[in-house]
């Protein structure tokens, strides 16, 4: 393919992308996968410029004035030095530049407000204020590179120092997790490697896999996951309990749960047992109960930029209602003296710490517990009571994890 047809096969994905809830990476996989015709040459640099682009979403807009898929590979391409006008020519490439684009690409943009030089909706700014505060343009700033690929020992199987012999790419230990690896080369086709499917890792960011090991879980526990989605938290709770105890694993999303079967026989996870959520819910009472709660995703903004324009106030406020009902519900199923662990991979305030307090103003029988108490030496940034993550502090995707203790 030619640069100009690659760029418009660009511009025609983001414009897919605005009318889809799908992830850019599983969206790109089935746009790719009906149009064979495109080489994995075109294929990665098709994809590094949508990313790129959607990572500087706020920025590109501003540069052209508008926010449209074209404007902004307009402006990317400024950026880069390249020759607008030669590469909008038509034929398999983008149709010309028209003379509002010809004047934007002219003109002197006015200076960019926060939100866009920080890559946020402009609606959301309080909120991020509340989470970070003075930091707030250091912090949005360390959200808008990629972010690196963690992963997880499985030690139901292997050792780390075992993992990090075997793997034959650049790797090293996470600077916090003890099981965790940080692939810091090219991780290239990992998710199809003999070791994952011999079921020694999984991928899981640093983050996920520190809120994890902040459960507390032990060997013979009863635990509850009650909303485990593929499971990634189940299996690292697994394998804290050395296999020993019983794991519920609930969910509305049944597809998601065969997801979590497939992936605890290939981690030789035995005492998970799934439970969807609309055949049955979950009896009797816990040792530990877990709510890894959807929410915004904001902590993953790295991962996913689309995220940030695809949020609205109403969504958030639908998602902390559902928050909110799977705190109560959780509180119900925690036996006397167990633990509720409350987590999201968001950084808003209004989804983490407001979330906590309001289920302790409901339920005043619940107490937290100074998670920092239960790491030991050289606790992780961001670990002080509860635990904040973000890319800036830990450089990990953003995360809270809080826990409760039911007196």
């Amino acid at each position: 393919m030619t640069p100009a047809a690659r760029l418009q096969m660009a511009i025609e994905i983001l414009e897919g992308l605005e009318k889809t809830s799908q992830p850019t990476d599983r969206f790109l996989k089935s746009w790719f996968r009906i149009r064979r015709f495109a080489g994995s040459k075109d294929r990665r640099a098709i994809a590094e410029q949508v990313f790129s682009v959607q990572r500087a979403h706020a920025r590109l807009a501003h540069r052209m004035g508008e926010g449209t898929p074209r404007a902004r590979m307009i402006a990317a391409l400024l950026d880069s030095g390249e020759d607008v006008a030669a590469l909008f020519a038509g034929g398999y490439g983008p149709a010309p530049l028209s003379d509002a684009e010809q004047a934007a690409i002219a003109a002197t943009p006015p200076p960019a407000p926060d939100w866009v030089r920080g890559e946020y909706p402009a609606w959301l700014e309080d909120e991020l204020r509340r989470a970070f505060g003075e930091r707030l343009a250091e912090e949005m700033a360390a959200f808008i590179p990629r972010a690196p690929t963690d992963i997880r020992v499985n030690t139901l199987k292997t050792s780390r120092e075992d993992l990090l012999a075997a793997l034959e790419i650049p790797a090293a230990p996470t600077p916090y997790a003890p099981h965790g690896i940080r692939i810091t080369g090219d991780a290239g086709n990992l998710s199809q490697s003999p070791l994952f499917e011999s079921g020694v890792f999984e991928f899981q960011d640093e983050a996920a896999q520190i809120a994890s090991a902040l459960c507390g879980a032990q060997p013979g526990m009863r635990v509850l996951d009650l909303a485990a989605g593929a499971g990634g938290k189940s299996l690292a709770l697994a394998a804290a309990m050395q296999n020993q105890g019983e794991i519920i694993a609930c969910d509305v999303r049944g597809e998601a749960l065969f997801e979590l079967e497939k992936r605890a026989t290939r981690a030789g996870a035995t005492i998970i047992k799934t439970l969807p959520l609309d055949h049955g819910q979950p009896s009797g009472t816990f040792d530990l109960v877990l709510v890894d709660a959807p929410c915004s995703g904001t902590g993953t903004w790295r991962r996913q930029p689309e995220l940030r324009w695809r949020m609205t106030p109403g969504w958030l406020a639908a998602l902390t209602e559902t928050q909110d009902k799977l705190l109560d519900q959780a509180a119900g199923l925690v036996g006397a003296g167990g633990r509720l662990v409350y987590a999201t991979c968001s950084v808003l305030p209004a989804e983490n710490q407001d979330r906590v307090a309001a289920l302790q103003a409901r339920r005043p029988g619940f107490v937290p517990i100074d998670l920092a108490k239960g790491w030991g030496s050289s606790p992780p940034p961001g670990l002080a009571g509860d635990f904040r993550a973000s890319p800036a502090k830990t450089g990990t995707d953003g995360f809270y994890c809080a826990g409760l203790r039911r007196e």
